[in-house]
């Protein structure tokens, strides 16, 4: 079938009896990319390992930012960091890169399409597409203000007749603002902020122009494509607006054609939502996200480590397994936002969720919360260095860097592919300075470094240093095995309430490789186990002697 038909044949599941009128406006955008030159990528495997990080979270005097974060990462971490997820690089005008005002331009204080294309050379690229809403300071929404033709529809006006009860909050703002125009003023939906205007996917016009900023940064060399909020994307009267039949038709669309014009591009879905609803971004598994996030691990994690119990985390992950040959889960434990709470619905009762809160609190992270339909206020995520949050009350400095490596180890070795936060890697702690100064509770854990202070740290500090050395030693350990394929299977193993464990087995393999983390501060020795154990290179002949906070991978001869 042709890429022509394959697009109109989506977009009658999207628009229905209006998808020949899409079809004319998307036309030009595919006749454009079908004389464009896409450069191959490669199909991801064991050895991808993605730094989550702004362009500018490293810094050196008198060095534009994005060749600091190269120049830094080849000197600490060329081979084993592949891939380099870069939040948002383009000019914004708040919520830290969020509210973008121009889907092709690089922030120029960041750099240039040049450096990104020299980071490009040592390093395969995430770009963030904010695919949902941008700056009210863009072109396109002044052009809504003014009422400029082709942009008459392009954002979504207050309407009576739009019933909007039901709609999901991730903010306590206002859903509408009003916004001056020459002649008065247009109302426009706000999902996040006043500043943050949603775009109209239902205007054919505005899906094109979309559909053009997700080709042009494939084009540009982005390995992977991150569909922020996506979950938002589409609005109806009388439901949730969200997760509906056609934002997931939308992607799917875009799958189509990225499958087309730039094979092995992934497309990465982040809904920070409930398990069940967060997966359904896989579609058949084939068709829709290459990747979604994987949102309950990050809080699962650190209540195994509060609880120093194993069994909550187990029993989630029993129903985590390979997904298929092209899809697989995005893997993270800390990020530029929060631990998400939501994914924890319906799997910590309140009593763990609340325990968590208070224990967050206490280590000096704070608490940010959504609005529910009814008026209330639920937590949405708790805003916390991860190494930090780990920390249980009395736990020193020495315990908390072994904390840290355990909780990576299990990171490592889940099915999917593994994203660590530049702040986890480099051993950061909580930068209260950055909160208080902004009053802004995400800043607590997106502290920019100093790249001199930084690589001195990382040799003299002993607290960065074990971090660092220990992740990088794990990453380096990971990326030899092909059991770790993110597409191997994945079976989890039942050794107790202290113990997480694991057995990562790819397709006709005769061994396979268990995982093993002691999320207690307990030593715990396990029986019957018999194999070689890659970290600390030991034969175990029976038994494993694991320490407090300890772990393991044993690679074992299949029966």
């Amino acid at each position: 079938m042709k890429i022509e038909e394959q697009v109109l044949e989506q977009l009658v599941k999207i628009y229905g009896h209006k998808a020949d009128e899409m079809m004319h406006e998307l036309s030009p955008t595919l006749e454009k990319f079908a004389k464009a030159k896409f450069p191959e990528k490669a199909a991801i495997n064991q050895k991808n390992v993605y730094l989550i990080a702004y362009g500018d979270s490293i810094q050196k005097a008198g060095e534009v930012p994005l060749q600091t974060l190269r120049n830094t990462l080849n000197q600490v971490a060329k081979n084993l960091i592949t891939d380099v997820h870069l939040l948002p690089m383009f000019p914004y005008t708040s919520d830290d890169g969020f509210s973008v005002v121009d889907y092709y331009e690089i922030d120029p204080t960041l750099g240039t399409w040049q450096d990104i294309a020299l980071l490009e050379e040592d390093y395969r690229l995430m770009f963030d597409f904010v695919a949902n809403h941008m700056s009210k300071s863009s072109e396109w929404f002044q052009k809504f203000l003014s009422r400029e033709a082709g942009f008459e529809q392009a954002f979504i006006q207050q309407d009576e007749a739009f019933d909007a009860t039901k709609v999901v909050r991730p903010r306590t703002s206002p859903l509408f603002h009003h916004y001056p125009t020459a002649d008065g003023s247009l109302s426009a939906w706000t999902t996040f902020s006043e500043d943050q205007v949603d775009m109209n996917v239902q205007d054919g016009k505005m899906l094109a122009r979309l559909t053009d900023v997700l080709l042009t940064y494939a084009q540009a060399g982005a390995s992977s494509i991150r569909l922020d909020a996506i979950g938002f994307l589409w609005k109806e009267s009388g439901t949730t607006s969200m997760h509906l039949k056609q934002t997931h038709e939308i992607i799917k669309l875009w799958r189509i054609l990225l499958d087309y014009f730039s094979p092995y591009t992934q497309i990465i879905t982040e809904t920070n939502v409930p398990h069940k609803e967060n997966i359904s971004y896989f579609g058949n598994k084939d068709d829709e996200a290459n990747m979604v996030y994987q949102f309950p691990l990050p809080p699962l994690v650190l209540n195994a480590f509060t609880k120093n119990d194993s069994q909550t985390l187990t029993k989630w992950a029993k129903d985590i397994h390979c997904v298929s040959e092209t899809a697989t889960y995005f893997n993270f434990l800390a990020s530029h936002d929060g631990i998400g709470m939501r994914p924890t619905e319906g799997i910590l009762t309140e009593e763990e969720r609340n325990h968590l809160v208070e224990k967050v609190q206490k280590n000096g992270g704070k608490i940010s919360y959504k609005s529910n339909p009814d008026g209330s206020q639920t937590v949405y995520e708790l805003n916390i260095n991860y190494a930090e949050a780990l920390r249980n009350p009395g736990e020193d400095d020495q315990t908390a860097i072994k904390k840290m490596l355990a909780a990576h180890h299990i990171l490592l070795s889940m099915v999917g592919v593994p994203a660590i936060y530049y702040h986890s890697l480099f051993g950061s702690k909580n930068d209260l300075a950055g909160f208080e100064k902004s009053g802004i509770n995400r800043r607590i854990n997106r502290e920019k470094l100093d790249a001199d202070k930084l690589l001195m740290a990382l040799k003299e500090d002993h607290y960065r240093q074990e971090i660092f050395d220990g992740i990088l030693h794990l990453i380096h350990l990971r990326q030899k095995s092909e059991h770790f394929s993110p597409y191997a299977n994945q079976e989890v193993l039942d050794y107790g309430h202290n113990v997480f464990a694991l057995r990562r087995q790819k397709k006709d393999s005769s061994s396979a490789i268990i995982s093993i983390t002691n999320v207690s501060p307990e030593p715990v020795v396990l029986q019957n186990i018999v194999g070689k154990e890659m970290i600390l290179q030991q034969n175990l002949h029976g038994e494993l002697q694991l320490e407090p906070y300890g772990i393991a991978w044993i690679e074992v001869e299949n029966q």
